[in-house]
């Protein structure tokens, strides 16, 4: 250590005293301690530009987090609403949040939901586990009406009551050899009606292609093209068998086809007296103004007896259907009196639909001042298979409610007490089940549908006075020999069922099914879903 370095230490301790003794005050000395500088923070980090939300077991966050945030956004305008597409960026985990919430919120047993990570799925398969797992009595799903579909198609449909194809409603009968696909009708003034197509015929070629019993993987890729065009224009050659075994030739070309909901209106003579028909294959809202013709030319002609035939009929507006229930009833049996009231699974608030009986501007959901034609009516018939579902069995619950005798010819219903209120989001719209329709009486539970009986059990309220009775391809709907209706005409006379219940089959259709090989399968539609696409619970205000 050199000495200028000792020097600087020894003065070291007396700079320390003589600056504590000025701050002593009472001196002469005003030296103080420096405050030190205040560090700067460093800068926050840049925000995340596409932040991802986290999935915590069981805490749901509310549904307009994720509400339209797609991974695809559609843009331009809704050609249905004539307004924007509400869709920004986004990423499937916020359509899957999404789905998540808005399942938690409105399904009816949330609580039954498995809460699995929606990381591990992809979007429609995650949907498609969003559900109750649950099993009826008969060990049945307690939900079988959890569904999907593009938005496009959804509203094409039930909006603007158009499809594509041939216009034929087919039968699947059976889909592996030896197949047998039929055709229930034909959409009046389709492809498939021009050509000529009859109800009852059944495919055995097409293209030169043996539909019955090829198990050629090329000649299923071709019958399936076939069946289901993919496109307006394509154009196809069908061989049909008649019930009598006569077979035709017809060639057909895909196109627009526009659905008739009430067809085959008509009344007719009987020993009974006047009775009224016509064939409802769907509750949109096209549907209206075919109805009230046809209840005006039963008011015309005073009808003392109704059929109404819902075998093809999956449903559709349950406010439609309360208005055709007070067409039934008319306004003496309906004073006061509820059609359906909504059991939720109490987040939500049900509602109650009433009998309607003045004709709904659907676009704008609004009652309009118009009465409904009704003949009065204590008793009605309804014709019904497997595919006789939702609004459709609202109506028979709904007229039941208020004591309508409902007589039913057929099979047993599909069993769908339930409802929704489809929503869009990313361009698929869900159906997921929101509600339970209980009529006035507040029955509401045949989930194993409605069934015929000679003499019901009064104890069971899905039991119906009626026949059990095959579909009879064989003939036209509305002819009066047809199976179910010539059973219907007969039991308001007599009150019994007839001893034959089965329409005869072609030829071919008896030969294929007394066969049992198997093979390769025909694609089939999913039949529930189209069904049920049209199932929807209006809010109808009154504005007077």
């Amino acid at each position: 250590m050199t000495g200028r370095q000792k020097g600087l230490l020894a003065l070291a301790p007396a700079l320390l005293v003589l600056g504590l003794a000025g701050c002593g005050g009472g001196g002469g000395g005003s030296a103080s301690t420096p405050t030190p500088p205040t560090p700067t923070p460093p800068p926050p980090p840049p925000p995340d530009p596409d932040p991802q939300p986290t999935w915590v077991q069981g805490e749901f966050a509310a549904q307009t987090e994720f509400k339209d945030r797609c991974a695809t956004p559609r843009t331009g305008t809704n050609p249905f609403t004539n307004q924007p597409y509400p869709d920004v960026e986004g990423s499937e985990l916020e359509e899957k949040m999404w789905l998540r919430s808005f399942t938690y919120d409105t399904y009816l047993w949330f609580d039954e939901v498995p809460d699995n990570d929606p990381n591990d799925f992809e979007v429609l398969p995650y949907f498609d586990q969003l559900k109750t797992t649950e099993l009826t009595a008969s060990g049945k799903p307690k939900d079988n009406f959890h569904f999907y579909q593009d938005t496009a198609e959804y509203l094409e449909r039930t909006q603007g009551g158009v499809s594509s194809g041939y216009g034929i409603a087919w039968e699947f009968i059976r889909t592996t050899p030896p197949r047998v696909l039929t055709v229930r009708y034909t959409e009046p003034g389709s492809p498939a009606d021009v050509a000529g197509i009859s109800r009852g015929e059944s495919v055995v070629e097409v293209n030169g292609a043996d539909f019955v019993n090829s198990n050629s993987q090329a000649d299923i890729d071709l019958i399936n093209a076939a069946l289901f065009p993919s496109q307006d224009g394509e154009t196809y050659t069908f061989v049909l068998e008649n019930p009598e075994g006569e077979r035709t030739t017809y060639e057909i070309t895909s196109g627009e086809v526009v659905i008739s909901p009430v067809q085959n209106t008509q009344v007719l003579d009987t020993a009974q007296g006047k009775v009224g028909y016509f064939q409802f294959n769907t509750f949109i809202p096209k549907a209206q103004e075919g109805l009230i013709a046809a209840f005006n030319s039963f008011v015309d002609e005073n009808i003392t007896d109704l059929v109404i035939d819902l075998r093809y009929n999956g449903g559709g507006r349950v406010a439609l259907s309360s208005q055709l229930a007070y067409m039934v009833a008319g306004p003496v049996q309906t004073n006061g009196l509820l059609f359906e009231r909504n059991v939720t699974n109490g987040k939500l608030q049900g509602n109650e639909t009433p009998f309607y009986s003045r004709e709904i501007d659907y676009e704008q959901g609004f009652l309009l001042n118009t009465e409904l034609p009704s003949p009065s009516l204590t008793r009605v018939y309804v014709l019904t298979t497997d595919s006789t579902c939702s609004a459709s069995e609202s109506l028979i619950n709904g007229l039941r409610g208020i004591d309508v005798e409902v007589v039913q010819i057929g099979g047993t219903t599909c069993g769908k007490p339930f409802g929704f209120v489809p929503e869009d989001n990313c361009g698929i719209t869900y159906f997921t089940i929101q509600v339970q329709g209980q009529n006035d009486k507040g029955f509401g539970d045949f989930q194993e549908g409605f069934s015929a009986f000679e003499d019901p059990n009064p104890n069971f309220q899905d039991q119906l006075p009626g026949c059990v009775v095959e579909d009879d391809l064989t003939k036209p709907l509305g002819d009066p020999s047809e199976a179910m209706l010539s059973a219907a005409l007969g039991h308001m006379v007599s009150g019994e069922c007839p001893a034959v219940r089965v329409g005869k089959s072609s030829s071919a259709q008896q030969a294929q099914l007394t066969n049992g090989e198997s093979g390769l399968s025909i694609k089939q539609p999913n039949v529930m879903l189209d069904a049920i696409i049209n199932d929807v619970h209006d809010n109808i205000v009154d504005p007077q």
